[in-house]
């Protein structure tokens, strides 16, 4: 049974109309009651058809409805044309739309800028993956670091050998009067000699500074001063001498010449430095006046060798040349130059073609390096007295007590006692 009466669709006046026939038209005033006269409303038509499809009874009723609602039980229809969505807008009207509509190319055009974008930023990352590869095909690898009888295990954290020697390599005799380097000078030495450590499970490096005049015992040559095992053997025999002497196995090497150093400093547009007191002195080439200032390329290599304006002459510098390292590569790996591809590109071109790296460092290798010389602790190696007297000459001679604590805590992972930990500090 259906839940509708039967004939709801129907009233007296659509009887009326049936009654007149399948082929007449019947037209028919209706209002909503008495009273009430034919108001102006909307039609509807119902066809009825009776045999022949073609046929049919056509019946207009002007309803009094507003809208157009028809007489009866009929429901009230709303136009087509003007049918709400579903939160009572035109369908067409919300989001994608209709083709060639508002919506529809809004949302093209923000397709269009998701696809640029896109692009922008695979090309982006292309661009700096095969420069990263180039530069790193670039660095100069030799077999600094190889198995010898007697070579000390593996310890924790990762320590690097990085040396500044007096290489005059590149530099023309116009560049070495510039720079006050000295001429024809035979053989090569290492005037800077610094251990890197760098914690495996985190915490700070430490920057450890090897006096030149050290006296140790360099394999196959008898003892001597540190540096000649540089003069001796290059710094295949330098990093030997180091791992002798201090226990400490070298992960990795880096060593940077006289150009070198003052074409990294220049790549980077100078450092700024802070001084507490004039310097100048002639065999440097130093001249700088107290407090801060922006070093170009030489004027910085003339700071790190100077020696001759200290009390502690060969001991002071060492300090210098730790704090000037610091300001280098806290400079190189700030956001204003790595962010910058006309600073960074030269820079670590700089970098690249004026290093000496072991066979198996790699451009990261040194990115990291520099991210730990930001802000390390710093000391050097500990000293029984800087006066000792060998046959080399005056020399530097370790507390060996003292200095194997150093090295072993460091082999083993352990804090350093703070007593070893000098830090540094520019001359009054």
């Amino acid at each position: 049974m259906s839940e509708f009466p039967e004939g709801w669709f129907r009233d007296d006046r659509q009887d009326a109309a049936k009654s007149a026939g399948a082929d007449d038209t019947v037209s028919v005033s209706a209002g909503r009651g008495a009273g009430q006269g034919s108001g102006a409303g909307g039609q509807f038509e119902v066809r009825q058809y009776s045999g022949d499809p073609s046929a049919g009874a056509t019946q207009a009723i002007s309803a009094g409805a507003p809208g157009g609602a028809p007489p009866g039980m009929w429901p009230s229809q709303p136009p087509p044309s003007s049918a709400p969505g579903r939160f009572g807008r035109p369908r067409w009207s919300r989001g994608g739309g209709k083709p060639g509509g508002k919506g529809w190319r809004n949302w093209t055009r923000r397709k269009r800028v998701f696809v640029v974008l896109g692009v922008i930023v695979v090309l982006f990352i292309a661009g700096v993956a095969s420069t990263y590869f180039y530069l790193n095909s670039k660095l100069n690898r030799q077999a600094v670091l190889v198995a010898y009888a007697g070579r000390p295990a593996p310890g924790s954290g990762t320590n690097w050998l990085i040396t500044g020697s007096d290489s005059r390599q590149g530099l023309t005799a116009a560049q070495e009067r510039q720079l006050s380097t000295g001429f024809d000078i035979g053989g090569q030495r290492s005037d800077t000699i610094l251990i890197l450590h760098i914690p495996s499970g985190g915490g700070r490096p430490l920057l450890i500074s090897i006096p030149r005049d050290s006296y140790v015992s360099i394999p196959g040559h008898g003892d001597n001063k540190i540096n000649a095992a540089y003069a001796f053997g290059g710094p295949k025999l330098l990093a030997e001498t180091i791992q002798n002497n201090t226990g400490l196995y070298i992960n990795h090497y880096m060593g940077i010449g006289f150009g070198g150093f003052v074409n990294v400093v220049n790549s980077v547009g100078g450092v700024r430095m802070c001084l507490t007191a004039p310097l100048k002195d002639v065999a440097s080439g130093v001249n700088l006046k107290a407090g801060c200032q922006i070093l170009s390329g030489g004027q910085a290599l003339a700071y790190v060798r100077d020696r001759h304006n200290f009390a502690t002459q060969d001991l002071q510098r060492e300090e210098d040349q730790r704090i000037f390292l610091k300001a280098l590569l806290s400079k190189m790996t700030s956001t204003g130059v790595m962010l910058n591809p006309f600073a960074i590109l030269p820079a670590a071109s700089g970098v690249v073609d004026t290093l000496t790296v072991d066979q198996n460092a790699s451009l990261f290798d040194l990115y990291r390096v520099a991210e730990a010389m930001r802000n390390p602790q710093t000391t050097t190696v500990p000293i029984a007295t800087s006066n000792y007297v060998t046959s080399a000459g005056d020399s530097v001679l370790w507390n060996s007590s003292e200095a194997k604590v150093l090295f072993n805590d460091l082999a083993a992972g352990r804090p350093v006692p703070a007593s070893l930990i000098t830090g540094s500090q520019q001359a009054p």
